[in-house]
């Protein structure tokens, strides 16, 4: 049986999706409650300090910079960013690793005891990763995050060596690589890098002159996530 707390996140995240006004009865479809249980649970969460503006009829909308209470995660949620966590310790870099671990500890150090020793113990467990060091992993997230060029030397798999200029938006965290998703300078066109063929990298002080959003977004539109082996082949 869902709680009335379970109830009032299920109602926050919900309107946490969504830009736009979300309708009161979509909203009681998705948590299979009633409108008036959801005018109430408006007021409630309203009087609890969230930002919501809207009214029966208009639909309601969740105002930007709310910050939701860890404490107020479900057992599925504790055991998805526990097992999200451990994934990352073991596929990341070690700065990437170090931040999932800390995150997990911040997390579960404002938990409530039951919730906090579910975190501790979870039985959701991931296997040891490739062990390899990624040297160039850290230094290829803070260009995507920085939205700038990076100019790499990479080997293909016939052990051929080139330079690129490259613009990164995105990497793949594969069982055995990860992949950089970027647009190269040379070939004009979207292309992916196994991370353990990058045998130099630079991250330049030149910002590229498109979002790094509209990239990501452009190439999904056309593009699959594809094996680490077919990607190597169309760098």
């Amino acid at each position: 049986m869902t709680t009335r707390s379970e109830r009032l996140l299920a109602v926050l995240q919900i309107l946490r999706r969504h830009r736009h006004p979300v309708a009161a009865q979509r909203i009681a479809d998705e948590t299979g409650t009633s409108l008036r249980t959801v005018y109430r649970d408006i007021d409630a969460l309203r009087a609890q300090g969230a930002a919501i503006e809207g009214e029966a009829g208009l639909g309601y909308v969740l105002r930007p910079g709310f910050l939701l209470p860890p404490l107020m995660f479900t057992e599925d949620e504790i055991e998805a960013l526990v097992l999200g966590a451990r994934l990352v310790a073991t596929r990341g870099d070690p700065a990437l690793a170090a931040a999932a671990v800390d995150a997990v500890a911040r997390i579960g150090a404002v938990l409530p005891g039951a919730l906090r020793d579910l975190a501790e113990t979870s039985a959701l467990l991931v296997p040891p990763g490739p062990g390899r060091a990624a040297p160039f992993m850290a230094a290829l997230r803070a260009a995507i995050r920085a939205e700038r060029k990076v100019d790499i030397g990479y080997r293909d798999k016939s052990g051929a060596e080139t330079r690129r200029i490259v613009w990164p938006f995105a990497m793949g965290f594969f069982d055995s690589v990860q992949v950089l998703v970027a647009w190269c300078e040379t070939r004009q066109a979207v292309r992916h890098f196994r991370e353990d063929r990058i045998v130099t990298c630079t991250v330049l002080d030149t910002r590229y002159p498109q979002r790094r959003a509209r990239l990501l977004r452009d190439w999904a539109e056309t593009e699959k996530i594809r094996a680490p082996g077919r990607a190597a082949d169309r760098s």
